[in-house]
C-alpha cells in the first residue's frame, strides 16, 4: 500500500494521467494477480529456505520466460537457450540441499518455483498484451493496486491486519516499499534509458549474489562449494539466455559482411 501511495505521488508531480481504457482493466488484474502472487510464494518461500537459495531459484524466471516464449508462441529455441535451460536446472538441482547435506523443503521449492513461473508469466503478459505501451509509473501504480486485492483476501479483508507497534518497523516497512519496488523499477528504467535491456538485464544477474551475500552477513546462511557452483551455474544461464540473442545476430551480421 505504500508504495501505491508513492507511485501516486510520483505520477501526480510527472503530471500522468490516472485514467485507463476498459479494455485495459483486464489484464492489469490479472497482471497485478499474478505480480502480488510472485512475491506472495516467494516471501513463503523464505519459511522453509535460506533466502539467498530461495532468491537464486527465483532467478530462473527468464529461463521460464524463454521456455514459455517456444511452447506458447513458438519462438524459435537456439541450442544456447537449450544450453542455458539444462544449465540452469542442474544448478537448481545443486541448490536443492541444505549446507547440511540434507534435502531442502519440497514446500519450499514448491513455493519458490510459483513465485517464478508466475513472474515469468507476468513479464510475458506485459509485453505480449496491450499494457506494452503504457508508462512504466502507471502501469506499476495499477498492477500494485490490483494486486493488492491478494493481501487483503490473506489478511481476511483486513480483519487480520495489525498495527505497526514501533517506529523502527515503521521505517522498515517504508523501506520495503520504497527501495525494493519504487526505487529499484525506477532506476531500472533508467538503466534501460542509458545502457539499454540486454546489458541491464545481464547486470540483473548480480540479485541473487546480492542476496546471498547479505544472506551470508546478516542472516549467518552457510555457503558450501556445492551451493556456489549451482548459483554459479543458473547465473550464467540467465546471462546467456538474456545476452545469447544479441550475440547470435551480431555473428550473423559478421558472417553477412564476410560474405560480401
Amino acid at each position: 500500500a505504500l508504495a501505491i501511495v508513492v507511485l501516486g505521488i510520483m505520477m501526480k508531480m510527472q503530471k500522468q494521467s490516472f485514467a485507463i481504457k476498459k479494455a485495459d482493466v483486464l489484464p492489469l488484474c490479472i497482471m497485478g494477480l499474478l505480480f502480488s502472487f510472485s512475491s506472495l510464494f516467494l516471501f513463503m518461500s523464505y519459511n522453509y529456505m535460506d533466502a539467498g537459495i530461495a532468491s537464486t531459484i527465483l532467478f530462473v524466471y527468464p529461463v521460464l520466460v524463454a521456455i514459455i516464449m517456444a511452447v506458447v508462441f513458438k519462438e524459435k529455441v537456439s541450442p544456447v537457450t537449450m544450453f542455458s535451460i539444462a544449465l540452469a536446472f542442474v544448478g537448481i538441482s545443486l541448490l536443492c540441499k541444505s549446507p547440511g547435506g540434507q534435502t531442502l523443503s519440497l514446500v519450499g521449492i514448491t513455493f519458490v518455483f510459483l513465485s517464478s513461473l508466475s513472474y515469468a508469466i507476468y513479464i510475458v503478459g506485459v509485453n505480449r498484451s496491450s499494457l506494452k505501451d503504457m508508462p512504466i509509473a502507471k502501469l506499476t501504480f495499477y498492477v500494485l493496486l490490483f494486486g493488492l486485492s491478494v493481501y487483503v483476501v490473506r489478511l481476511k479483508f483486513c480483519t487480520g491486519l495489525q498495527l505497526i507497534p514501533t517506529p523502527l518497523l515503521w521505517v522498515n516497512a517504508i523501506s520495503l516499499a520504497g527501495f525494493p519496488t519504487v526505487i529499484s523499477l525506477v532506476t531500472m528504467t533508467k538503466a534501460i534509458h542509458y545502457i539499454g535491456s540486454t546489458p541491464t538485464a545481464i547486470l540483473g544477474a548480480l540479485e541473487p549474489v546480492t542476496a546471498l551475500f547479505f544472506g551470508v552477513l546478516i542472516f549467518g546462511e552457510q555457503l558450501t562449494p556445492r551451493i556456489i557452483l549451482g548459483i554459479l551455474m543458473v547465473i550464467t544461464a540467465v546471462t546467456l539466455i538474456i545476452g545469447g540473442k544479441t550475440l547470435l545476430k551480431k555473428s550473423k551480421i559478421r558472417l553477412r559482411h564476410t560474405g560480401k
